[in-house]
């Protein structure tokens, strides 16, 4: 359990409507991966941005990667970037859950396009989820640009998780 140093911006989970953790308010952390955590706060279960961590007297995880040398983008760094996307409220990054589909990078342009899905169509988090990897993906060495596009056809089913994913989850059988 954690006392918020100051206000601290919040989205509800699942649906992402932003809340304040007052200044003072007593938090429970119950997740905290990829930088960002998910939070229970008076019966509610939040997310709170890593960029927003220190308010909750906490330290974030920084995403690096060493310096350029050259103009290219290297995808082994944007999958490491999307793999520090974790879903609020599974502790699995979104590689590992088979949520990213396709990365194309466009050399020409400095810019990443991404096709990823979520768990379920209706996800209220999308909207959250897609920011994130726009953020974490723009941290890459020269990626000006980074395009997410949802797609919803093939549907998410568990098997495209990881073993490893379905193992820590409890949904390997």
């Amino acid at each position: 359990m954690v006392v918020a140093q100051a206000d601290c911006p919040a989205r509800r989970v699942p649906d992402g409507t932003p809340v304040t953790i007052p200044e003072g308010s007593f938090v429970t952390i119950t997740q905290a991966l990829g930088g960002n955590y998910t939070v229970t706060h008076q019966g509610q279960m939040l997310r709170v941005d890593g960029t927003d961590a220190h308010l909750l007297g906490l330290e974030a995880e920084v995403i690096e990667f060493p310096p350029a040398v050259d103009s290219l983008i290297k995808e082994e760094q944007v999958w490491q970037a999307l793999g520090t996307v974790f879903d609020p409220e599974i502790p699995v990054d979104l590689v590992n859950l088979g949520l990213i589909y396709g990365v194309d990078i466009d050399q020409v342009n400095s810019r990443v396009s991404i096709r990823m899905t979520l768990t379920a169509p209706a996800c209220g988090m999308g909207p959250v989820l897609v920011g994130d990897v726009e953020y974490r993906v723009r941290k890459v060495p020269n990626v000006k640009r980074v395009d997410v596009e949802l797609v919803f056809d093939p549907p998410w089913q568990r098997h495209m998780m990881s073993e490893e994913a379905q193992l820590q989850t409890g949904m390997f059988y």
